[in-house]
């Protein structure tokens, strides 16, 4: 009658749960690493063609919520994109604590933005020899539309994917002793020039602001 007891579903599954606590126990049991890092605020003002048009301060049930260690919020312009484009980005010191980023892909339906398209995009910056991977989303509330580009950002890693990064998370806590990870997300309205010329332009963004954010967050 209890030969339930040894089905290949549930050993499975009690196997899962003691690897999970061994695990737990052995990260909680050393002194984790948290890197030094400047404040996200020596991001530039100027950026390729961009210029800093307004500084946005975070509010504190946001970061009450939030919980992040440092934030940037601010819009910038260009000739390319006159309406603007606000960059944000969330640095997590430590994720042990079961504090993490909070994932635009669930944000975005939260604060009213309907989802018109998502794909994984590759992008190809400088300095990099392969093309990093970024979440892309059009999304629509009323008759405002825009371009969301993001991804999550450790130590010289860019994973597209929360389910990736919470991979990343217990294999940097085991190889490096250390969790710290950063969102970095652009929004950019889709203005008269229509969504194709905005994700270009949006693209383009992104290529210019990659070392710069890369050169405010920890390796």
């Amino acid at each position: 009658m209890f030969s339930f007891l040894r089905s290949p579903v549930l050993l499975t599954f009690t196997g899962l749960v003691l690897v999970q606590g061994a695990l737990g126990y052995y990260l909680n049991a050393r002194s984790e690493f948290v890197p030094a890092n400047g404040p996200l605020s020596r991001l530039p003002k100027g950026v390729g063609a961009s210029v800093l048009v307004r500084e946005h301060a975070v509010e504190p049930e946001v970061q009450a919520i939030l919980k992040a260690d440092d934030t940037l919020s601010r819009t910038y312009a260009s000739p390319s994109l006159p309406g603007g484009a606000h960059v944000w980005i969330a640095y997590f010191k430590s994720q042990r604590a079961g504090v993490a980023p909070h994932s635009p892909k669930n944000c975005l339906p939260g604060n009213g933005w309907v989802k018109e398209r998502n794909t994984v995009i590759h992008i190809d910056v400088p300095g990099r020899a392969e093309p990093i991977e970024a979440q892309y989303y059009l999304v629509q509330r009323g008759e405002n539309k825009s371009v969301v580009i993001y991804w999550y950002q450790s130590h010289g890693r860019v994973v597209a994917d929360e389910y990736h990064a919470k991979f990343y998370v217990v294999a940097d806590a085991i190889r490096h002793n250390r969790t710290d990870t950063a969102l970095v997300k652009f929004t950019v309205p889709v203005g008269p020039a229509g969504t194709e010329r905005t994700t270009e332009a949006a693209i383009h963004m992104v290529k210019d602001f990659f070392g710069p954010v890369s050169a405010v967050l920890p390796n």
